[in-house]
């Protein structure tokens, strides 16, 4: 027993009296540890930062959402044969709202404007509504519209030519909703314009901005 002590002691040799070589390489073992350790962290919050960024640059990114008018058709269409400008139809037409937003979208009521060179011809009320994150929302709407409410020459030759150009103006106000804490106000306006040929009764050149 009084060996294996002795052994143990002769083994033991504390680090003062270790050589410069050995004193050495323990001090260059526990650099090389501390500067894994220092990489690992700068490696970690390297990554933190880039998730952080993404996130920033894509969930947090709310954009407006899109509102357009998808395919219109004239659904009736008559005319007076006392005056030249008394022309009455209803058109048919597929709004579509597009959220690409990571939240829901929620909107108050809005009215859609048929127009002639600024003067309404037509109105639709739409009602509030939500849509969905990252989503198309579609739905079908019907517009009576008359030129008996428009004058002029320009709107007498216009359907002389037999092409009536009309345009629409939206705005859906509301707001994107994230995660259930984050409201963010946003707008969606829509402009379109088109022609209807009065001699086929069709939608031409339909286009929205």
């Amino acid at each position: 027993m009084h060996d294996f002590h002795q052994l143990i002691h002769t083994n033991q040799i504390p680090f003062q009296n270790q050589s410069p070589k050995k004193r050495e390489i323990s001090m260059g073992e526990g650099r090389r540890s501390r500067k894994k350790c220092l990489a690992y962290v700068a490696a970690f919050i390297v990554f933190q930062t880039a998730v952080i960024l993404a996130f920033a640059l894509t969930v947090m990114n709310i954009k407006s959402p899109k509102v357009r008018f998808n395919a219109m058709v004239v659904e009736s269409f008559s005319s007076s044969n006392s005056t030249a400008t008394s022309i009455n139809m209803k058109l048919l037409t597929q709004l579509t709202i597009k959220n690409t937003n990571f939240g829901h979208f929620k909107y108050g009521e809005s009215t859609l404007v048929i127009l002639h060179k600024g003067v309404p011809l037509g109105e639709h009320v739409i009602p509030k509504g939500r849509t969905k994150a990252k989503k198309t929302q579609k739905f079908e709407i019907s517009v009576d519209v008359s030129t008996t409410k428009a004058s002029g020459g320009e709107l007498r030759n216009e359907i002389n030519s037999g092409i009536l150009k009309l345009s629409s103006q939206a705005k859906l106000s509301g707001k994107v909703h994230l995660f259930k804490v984050i409201k963010k106000k946003k707008s969606g306006e829509m402009k379109c314009d088109w022609d209807i040929n009065l001699g086929t009764r069709q939608v031409e050149n339909l286009n929205c901005n």
